[in-house]
């Protein structure tokens, strides 16, 4: 445990009081499909894991039914977690970090709308294409011009 605060960038805390085996293997799906993970944590152990990394300030956050959502990605495990928890009332996001910067429920739900890494790199592959789309257009017109007044001189020159 101590070494997954270690190698993660960010990471969540949630309740999740009431929330099914079904629920929760439905969440731990969704988190997969972005590259994060879900745990449910016991909180004695976690303190103890927690302390000299980079999310200790998070300790006293583990009370209660808790569970961790942590990723590489700096946006991944909290944009599942809060599009979840606006579905399921069950699971409660408490807070978070980003690095060693600790955030509020509204910093969580803030970094949740944010893009994540692959979609700012098809938006950036996007931009890069685009250019070169433009510029194949603009060199195809003047030969789709050229074609078509030979196509229209054929055709009168036919139809004489």
């Amino acid at each position: 445990m101590h070494q997954t605060f270690e190698d993660a960038n960010l990471v969540v805390i949630t309740h999740y009081s009431g929330l099914t085996v079904a629920e929760l293997s439905d969440l731990r799906g969704k988190m997969l499909e972005v590259g994060a993970s879900f745990k449910v944590t016991k909180n004695r152990l976690t303190r103890r894991a927690i302390d000299g990394t980079k999310f200790s300030p998070l300790s006293d956050l583990f009370t209660g039914p808790t569970a961790i959502a942590y990723s590489d990605d700096p946006v991944a495990a909290a944009k599942v977690a809060v599009n979840f928890a606006k579905t399921n009332d069950k699971l409660i996001v408490l807070g978070g970090a980003l690095g060693s910067d600790v955030l509020d429920i509204n910093g969580v739900k803030a970094l949740a709308t944010l893009p994540s890494l692959d979609e700012l790199r098809g938006k950036i592959i996007g931009m890069l294409n685009t250019p070169a789309t433009r510029i194949a257009g603009v060199l195809q017109a003047p030969a789709g011009q050229v074609a078509r007044v030979i196509g229209a001189k054929a055709a009168v020159g036919e139809a004489a």
